[in-house]
Formats: structure tokens, C-alpha cells, sequence
């Protein structure tokens, strides 16, 4: 249980920043949190591909890979899914 609310703050701090730096403004709690979480599965997968693991590297390694994965999901959504 202890590790779903640690993902969910996770992702929710990690999306309101990747939100932040890509959107200058947040995109709401549920969106911010959803767009963190996936975004730290991204980051992970792609600092996984260069030879990083974040795993147990503690919270601020942890945040850096999932705002580096929101940050890429909202440029690949505004730049491909958004002007479709």
C-alpha cells in the first residue's frame, strides 16, 4: 500500500513539472498524476535502453527519470496526437 501512495505522489509531482516545463502551467491533479506515472514507466524504459537504473537510487534519481519521461510524452502528445 506504502508503495502505491509513493508512486502516486511520485507521479503527481513528476507530471506538475514536466507539465510546468513543457505547458508553463500544470494540467490538473488527476492529469499531472496519470501523465507522472506513465512518464516515470517511460523514463524508465529509455534510462533502462542508455544502462541507468533508477531502481533504488532513491526519490530524487526516481523523480528526475519520471519528469524526463512526462516532459517527452507531452512533446510527443502536443507535437503528433494533438494536431491530428
Amino acid at each position: 500500500m506504502l508503495h502505491l501512495l509513493y508512486w502516486i505522489v511520485l507521479g503527481g509531482i513528476a507530471g506538475w513539472i514536466g507539465s510546468k516545463i513543457v505547458n508553463k502551467t500544470g494540467s490538473g491533479l488527476i492529469m499531472d498524476v496519470a501523465l507522472g506515472v506513465v512518464g516515470s514507466i517511460v523514463g524508465g524504459f529509455i534510462a533502462g535502453l542508455v544502462g541507468f537504473s533508477a531502481a533504488g537510487a532513491g526519490f530524487i534519481a526516481n523523480l528526475i527519470v519520471a519528469v524526463i519521461g512526462a516532459v517527452i510524452l507531452l512533446v510527443v502528445y502536443r507535437n503528433v496526437i494533438a494536431k491530428a
